[in-house]
């Protein structure tokens, strides 16, 4: 069942008692089209509930969509944003949690216990909270002092494509670890690279624009208004991720709270508008 049929509108009575979100009329939930991008809004109090939902309706569809109980990969992001959703997506009923392969979008060059570590927000947020193992996980290991023997071992594991992707968007524009003016934006034969950032911890492992290009279903995940001019840089002028990488991801569905999508809102009502004079 699709959570949101319409273009713009609360969520009904039945979903509203399936996933706890109140569909007062404060509490509105919008979908619309911008570009290449689907865009969904969510008021903050509901973001990871929402969120949760639409991550788990994705892979439910694709486990049903693919043959003999072949596994389902799902590639994730860390971050502060998907922390809360991981939590939500672990208690959510009737994932197939066996058949699913735990992939990584990029990691950071630290043990995979340290604060820091994609594997520990992943681990301590989503898979020691599932009521059944997951099917398989493949943490990258960004530690090993050889990072680039240990991209190519991870691009040889990584499926060509992955099913689900979760992306998060950072207040410079990046996502995954794909910095503005980073070489990894060139598009070329490589799936996993190693790469740099500007902030510390520095050196991380990372998918690259292939990834993204090709797989099944994309989601960003974005919430606070320290990150609304990223978004807005993301989802419009020209496609060119150089000084915004998370360009990469139009045509994916960018899942927003109303904080991080603040100009790009103004900007839809006024297309709205401008579509209903003329």
């Amino acid at each position: 069942m699709r959570l949101y049929g319409q273009k713009t509108g609360v969520i009904s009575r039945a979903e509203d008692r399936r996933t706890g979100v109140s569909s007062r009329a404060e509490d509105r939930t919008e979908r619309f089209r911008l570009g290449d991008s689907d865009v969904l809004v969510i008021h903050p109090e509901h973001f990871a509930a929402v969120a949760a939902d639409v991550l788990a309706e994705a892979l439910r569809a694709r486990a049903l969509e693919k043959p003999d109980e072949a596994p389902v990969s799902l590639a994730l992001s860390g971050g502060s944003t998907p922390g809360p959703v991981y939590e939500r997506l672990a208690r959510t009923p009737d994932v197939p949690w066996s058949r699913v392969g735990i992939y990584f979008a990029d990691e950071r060059a630290v043990p995979p216990d340290d604060a820091q570590s994609n594997c520990r927000l992943v681990r301590e947020s989503l898979l020691d909270l599932l009521p059944e193992p997951a099917g398989a996980v493949h943490r990258m290991e960004a530690e090993l002092p050889d990072l680039e023997a240990a991209a190519a071992r991870y691009e040889r594991l990584l499926p060509d494509p992955i099913d689900v992707l979760v992306l998060g968007v950072g207040e410079d524009g990046h996502t995954a670890s794909l910095f503005p003016g980073s070489k990894n934006l060139e598009e070329g034969p490589r799936r996993v690279a190693v790469a740099q950032s500007p902030l510390p911890p520095r050196m991380r492992m990372t998918i690259t624009p292939r990834v993204i290009r090709t797989a099944g279903r994309v989601f960003v995940l974005v919430r606070a208004a320290a990150k609304a001019k990223a978004v807005a840089l993301a989802l419009s002028g020209p496609a060119d991720p150089n000084a915004c990488p998370a360009r990469l991801a139009r045509g994916g569905l960018w899942i927003l709270d109303a904080k991080a999508a603040g100009s790009l809102m103004r900007r839809h009502v006024d297309l709205s508008i401008r579509k209903s004079i003329s």
